[in-house]
């Protein structure tokens, strides 16, 4: 990669002095938090070797130019937000590290120092005032006086359009991005943008507007809840540094946060697939839930974040009891209403198939829309089609309005019962899902009811399918009678599965992994007819040992 010099000159002069010279520029930072969220070693290793990696996509960086990497996606969005200084900072020492750090850094105020455009983006403003400041001794060890005012110029700059444009962020977590980095730099730099009372007083709106009573985002995305968690636990961090006590809001809602995330992590220590998301990487998990600075329990009753939680023994499960989110939170969703994912310890035994998330990948853009119907879950589909309508740009359409709830737990099993109104006006007929799981966590119950309601009737049968899809590696042979099968994964307890009112078939499926890649799998699929009066399917998955 070039040295500083060789990227730093505009129109005949040094272009970080120009920088410098704009505005009134902080002489220091204030202080500086310090980030106890570890980094990914390896994908330190690989920035140190040249090469930006984010889930299946890879840039080099020795002609790294910001202008043409854009603002668009999720790789362009991670090297513009600078998260990545943390793995860096995980794989070299501040000497170490230094150079590189301070090299893209230069090349960014090249490409978009001095001038508000795309990516002065309020989110991506947010995102890096709050890495920029975490990681300041690797951004700022340069002896390049110019370059150092330029850069802290930079971020005092990108605070006061922050101070204008955060509100204009898309409600959720992008808001909620843009008011805790202008937050952290009005704690952080001298003369700051803004009071903090008033960026303390944005972050409260947006996040009273997108986070849920119960802790979870109204999006009901777990990638953009590990996001949440993460965002509030860098600016808690900067309210230490600045020795100032963190908002007693904040800590509450930060907590909530961190309460529902856990909620939706399974035996292996990943993320439950939803919302077009994937599972992510367990030790980054591990790693955000241990470094965050908070403790909470999982969150098992979760009526506005949505996903609910049985657990017994070393065996989980996490159901969607909850209608999709609102379009104005999700410009996609998922038509997962009813599904739900199981664990055994680490295996994965009953999934959903995921998507992308927030990483690169080389799914195409039809195929991450599929799975994202309703067939692509571990739920009920009815006729073929999706409890929520999907419209052709991916966004949610008219679907699941209501979900009625209820749970309890005696001596022997705890109990989940839900009903759902996504094919009432099509059919006339609702989806009611019970589950029991047992409290050895050996044995998973459960039953599939369709019950007509209203007026509408069908007339003569509709196809039914009942689709559990398996997890990596869980192989599946049918029983000799056709209504079982049983499910082996290397290194873990065999599980049987029965079921009654349906016809079984295996079936292949699809699985993506926590890098964004495309797994092939399997899939116990019941299929049948509902006649205008109903139908009932029940089924079990039982540990044989």
């Amino acid at each position: 990669m070039s040295n500083l010099a060789a990227v730093s000159k505009l129109d005949g002069r040094p272009l970080l002095t120009r920088l410098f010279r704009q505005g009134r520029a902080p002489l220091r930072l204030l202080a500086v938090p310090r980030d106890h969220v570890q980094g990914d070693r390896a994908r330190g290793e690989q920035l140190l070797a040249g090469t930006f990696v984010r889930g299946t996509a890879a840039l080099p960086l020795a002609d790294l130019d910001f202008a043409t990497v854009g603002t668009a996606g999720p790789l362009a969005e991670e090297l513009q937000g600078f998260s990545w200084l943390r793995d860096l900072a995980a794989a070299a020492s501040r000497d170490g590290g230094a150079k590189l750090a301070e090299a893209v850094a230069a090349r960014w105020l090249l490409a978009h120092g001095t001038k508000a455009d795309a990516a002065w983006r309020a989110d991506l403003w947010g995102e890096r005032l709050l890495f920029w400041t975490a990681y300041a001794p690797y951004l700022l060890s340069s002896r390049d006086a110019g370059y150092r005012a330029a850069l802290l110029n930079t971020a005092a700059r990108g605070a006061r359009h922050l101070l204008a444009t955060a509100d204009q962020a898309p409600p959720g977590l992008p808001r909620i991005t843009a008011w805790s980095g202008l937050t952290a730099a009005s704690l952080l730099l001298e003369g700051g943008a803004t009071p903090v009372a008033r960026a303390e007083s944005g972050l409260a709106r947006a996040l009273a507007s997108a986070q849920s009573e119960d802790g979870g985002l109204l999006s009901r995305s777990p990638a953009q809840q590990m996001l949440l968690v993460d965002r509030l636990a860098l600016l808690r961090t900067a309210y230490q540094a600045a020795k100032q006590q963190v908002p007693d809001a904040l800590e509450s809602a930060a907590t909530a946060a961190l309460s529902a995330l856990g909620g939706v992590v399974l035996g292996d220590g990943g993320l439950s697939s939803w919302q077009g998301g994937n599972g992510s990487e367990a030790a980054r998990i591990a790693a955000l839930i241990d470094g965050c600075g908070l403790r909470a329990r999982p969150l098992r009753q979760a009526r506005g974040w949505g996903y609910h939680r049985l657990s017994a023994l070393s065996t989980t499960v996490v159901i969607d009891a909850a209608p999709p989110p609102p379009g104005r939170m999700a410009r996609l969703g998922s038509a997962s209403t009813l599904a739900f994912e199981l664990s055994d310890g680490p295996q994965r035994l009953v999934v959903n198939c995921g998507g992308p998330g927030t990483l690169p990948s080389d799914i195409p853009t039809e195929l991450a829309r599929a799975l994202c119907t309703t067939a692509a879950h571990s739920t009920l589909t009815l006729g073929d089609t999706n409890s929520t309508a999907i419209l052709t740009d991916g966004s949610l359409g008219k679907g699941v309005t209501d979900v009625t709830l209820s749970r309890n737990e005696d001596d022997d099993f705890g109990r989940l019962e839900a009903e759902h109104d996504g094919y009432l006006r099509r059919f006339g007929l609702a989806h009611n899902r019970g589950l029991a799981l047992g409290n050895d966590g050996k044995e998973l119950r459960g039953l599939d009811r369709l019950t007509p309601r209203g007026r509408k009737r069908i007339r003569g049968s509709v196809p039914f399918a009942v689709r559990f899809h398996l997890g990596p590696q869980v192989e599946a042979v049918r029983t000799a009678d056709g209504q079982g099968a049983i499910l082996r994964s290397p290194g873990a307890p065999p599980w049987s599965f029965r079921c009654r009112g349906a016809q079984l078939e295996v079936e292949e499926s699809l699985w993506v992994d926590g890098q964004a890649r495309l797994r092939s799998t399997l899939q116990l699929a019941l299929t049948g007819e509902v006649s205008p009066s109903g139908a009932e399917i029940g089924w079990q998955f039982r540990r044989s040992s």
